[in-house]
């Protein structure tokens, strides 16, 4: 069996860290900090950074695969909206469905307008959060995390009172995971809203970045209008509940898809800023390019496009999925068997996020790299030099994604409240759309503080000195939690280690043999105990200047 964990620093070494706080850069002398600056400090580059150099356009397949789709769903969603405005059947598109059709004398028009409302409180949401980002962000995310549980079950609830059933297990499920996973994370929740804090601090600094976010909702919405036109003819047509479902389904995948393109576009505008304000250390700072919101805004609609249309696609699912899977995995307790499934699981997961992680989105705005070495350069990076443990300790993301989702619920009772009132039987097709209405516009006001923590974290992987320029206070934070994280990992290496051991009747304790090698990226260390009974033994390697990858071969 092969365990590979990080953990900790190199025991019993004196480490130089000129700020008095391990961070990423510290070494065993002030020449080995000077290496490691260069070394960490290799892709910052204001030479690259939004050069005048032409770039390269990146998979220009999916840029492709997405334009078609939006030109191909558009022509469906007019053509389904059109068939039941003001005449029922007016495109006699019924005829083609008569196995599973019902007579329904339902209109565009009298669904279309639920949907407008929709809209218009998702959008409502949105710039109402982005307005009260800089006075009462803290409070708002709080309530975000508490709230959720609760709206959660009111809305199950309501839907087992409709007689409901499926729709009521479904919520009361989303509650009880949603319960469930804020007590697993709960002790992650201070640091979580210190990280928020500060990114809200930076994102507040850019009143250039509101306008991004107030010009994407508007884009959106005109979209939506479009989209909620077919929708709104899909609920209205004379189908069979599980033919107008698997429509509503390929609709709403298409809107999910479009609406994670146009929050990540926004992603990697805002990131793009973000990133030149903290090299050049402040906005108005002598060195920092001209014009570049512009730039940023170029390169994510034109060279870059592709690469975040790619990104979309999976990105979100697989964060979700790590989320959930690593707050069941840390309450599992001593059920060997459990772990070992969920911890195969998690595995898998974390192989994906190497190649599928929002950081990638940060690469792509600065260097324009394609989407899957951006993000396999993001990750390396993080776990060279330990910041993985922050970034694996860091649940902002996740508090992000609830109030998306709590914006979402509301915007999706409201339409959902006035469909009851009128057409009963459509409440839930109509609420379910809408929902993923409101989500989709909160969160694109959402992304613009993601985008400055995925920012803030690459920054500090690369030169930890740019975060100590910008926020002195915030960088001993960080850094002290750094430590903190390294060395819980170290504890838990040697729990794994001595478990190891007892359950392999290792009673006699064999010499360590310890040595140095170079390797790819400076001097490794190794230490070796040879296994009594001839196996591979127990092998250290003390990787970089905060990191040790710890093989136990049994």
């Amino acid at each position: 069996m092969k365990v590979v964990i990080f953990v900790g620093v190199f025991p019993n070494s004196g480490w130089y860290c000129p700020s008095g706080v391990l961070s990423p850069l510290c070494a065993e002398s002030p020449e080995g900090f000077a290496e490691n600056v260069r070394r960490n400090g290799r892709m910052i580059d204001d030479g690259d950074t939004f050069s005048p150099k032409v770039r390269r356009w990146r998979d220009v397949f999916w840029l492709a695969i997405f334009m078609l789709h939006l030109i191909a769903l558009g022509f469906v969603l007019v053509l389904l909206g059109l068939n039941r405005f003001k005449k029922s059947d007016r495109l006699n598109i019924d005829r083609y469905t008569n196995r599973v059709w019902e007579h329904n004398n339902g209109l565009t028009e009298n669904y279309w307008p639920k949907y407008a409302v929709a809209g218009g409180v998702g959008a409502a949401l949105g710039w109402i959060w982005l307005l009260l980002l800089g006075s009462h962000a803290n409070l708002m995310m709080k309530v975000s995390v508490h709230i959720l549980t609760t709206y959660l079950a009111v809305i199950s609830v309501l839907c087992f009172w409709c007689k409901q059933f499926f729709w009521g297990v479904a919520f009361a499920t989303g509650a009880a995971l949603q319960f469930l996973y804020v007590i697993s994370v709960v002790d992650r929740l201070p640091f979580t809203m210190l990280v928020l804090q500060k990114a809200v601090k930076m994102v507040w600094s850019l009143p250039e970045v509101m306008r991004v976010a107030y010009a994407f909702v508007a884009v959106m919405l005109l979209w939506m209008g479009i989209w909620s036109f077919g929708a709104a003819g899909v609920v209205a047509s004379s189908r069979g509940d599980l033919g107008r479902w698997w429509l509503l389904v390929v609709l709403s995948v298409s809107l999910f898809w479009t609406g994670a393109v146009l929050c990540n576009t926004v992603h990697v505008i805002v990131s793009g800023l973000v990133f030149l304000v903290l090299i050049h250390g402040g906005r108005n700072a002598s060195p920092m390019p001209p014009n570049p919101l512009m730039k940023s805004l170029r390169y994510a609609v034109t060279t870059s496009f592709g690469s975040i249309c790619y990104g979309s696609l999976f990105t979100a699912a697989i964060r979700t999925l790590r989320w959930k899977i690593r707050g069941f995995r840390s309450k599992i307790g001593n059920n060997e068997c459990l772990f070992c499934c969920v911890d195969f699981l998690f595995q898998l997961v974390e192989t994906l996020v190497r190649f599928f992680n929002k950081y990638a989105y940060v690469q792509i705005a600065v260097y324009g790299k394609g989407f899957n070495r951006a993000a396999r350069d993001a990750w390396e990076l993080f776990q060279s030099t330990g910041v993985e443990a922050l970034v694996a300790y860091d649940c902002s993301g996740a508090v992000l994604l609830m109030g998306t989702v709590l914006g979402g619920l509301i915007t999706g009772t409201s339409a959902g409240v006035w469909t009851w009132m009128t057409w009963s039987d459509r409440v839930i097709m109509v609420g379910s759309t809408a929902m993923l209405m409101g989500m989709v516009l909160v969160g694109l006001a959402m992304v613009v503080v993601e985008s400055a923590v995925t920012s803030i974290y690459i920054c500090y992987a690369e030169d930890p000195l740019l975060i100590q320029k910008w926020d002195p206070q915030f960088f001993n934070q960080i850094s002290e939690k750094l430590h903190q994280r390294l060395q819980h990992r170290s504890a838990l290496a040697r729990e794994i280690l001595t478990q190891n051991q007892h359950d392999t009747h290792m009673s006699r304790a064999e010499p360590w043999i310890c040595g140095k090698r170079a390797g790819t990226d400076g001097v490794v260390g190794w230490c070796r105990c040879p296994s009594p009974s001839g196996g591979g033994g127990v092998t250290l390697e003390f990787r970089n200047v905060v990191s040790i990858a710890t093989e136990a071969s049994i």
